[in-house]
């Protein structure tokens, strides 16, 4: 499945006009992985403020990179398709590693607000919280 992100990646980033590439890659990602698009850029406005250049260090030592904020425990899996934490700095790899991600929770857990959250985190109470956080983005008129 990653392989061809990177096709889409640096095609993509050929064709894009200057400026447009960030809104259509999270469009082309979504697509791509059959996630909602409307989901995924508010999963990037939470994780990054849409920051391609973001960096976070967790207290368990762990970094998030990128525009979605990919943690490195899935660097092991990512170098099998060839990307490398500074691929992630990209705003078209990340918007397509993240969808790729949120996708891998869909399938999990279906497509339900319980695979939003799992793109935080698997522990119940961390992923219901996030969960909210990104409902209350996509669904602004109906916060709790």
């Amino acid at each position: 499945m990653l392989a061809h992100v990177r096709y889409w990646i640096f095609a993509g980033a050929l064709v894009l006009p200057f400026g447009a590439q960030a809104r259509d890659c999270v469009q082309a990602a979504a697509k791509y992985h059959g996630v909602s698009e409307t989901v995924l850029r508010a999963i990037a406005w939470h994780e990054s403020k849409h920051n391609a250049w973001a960096v976070g260090k967790n207290s368990n030592g762990t970094l998030d990179i990128g525009r979605m904020q990919v943690n490195t425990i899935h660097l092991s899996e990512l170098a099998k398709y060839g990307v490398a934490p500074e691929h992630l700095l990209d705003p078209c790899v990340s918007d397509f590693v993240g969808a790729w991600l949120y996708a891998k929770k869909v399938r999990r857990h279906g497509n339900t607000w319980a695979a939003v959250g799992a793109y935080h985190s698997e522990t119940p109470h961390l992923r219901d919280a996030y969960a909210r956080k990104i409902h209350d983005l996509v669904y602004p008129q109906l916060k709790r």
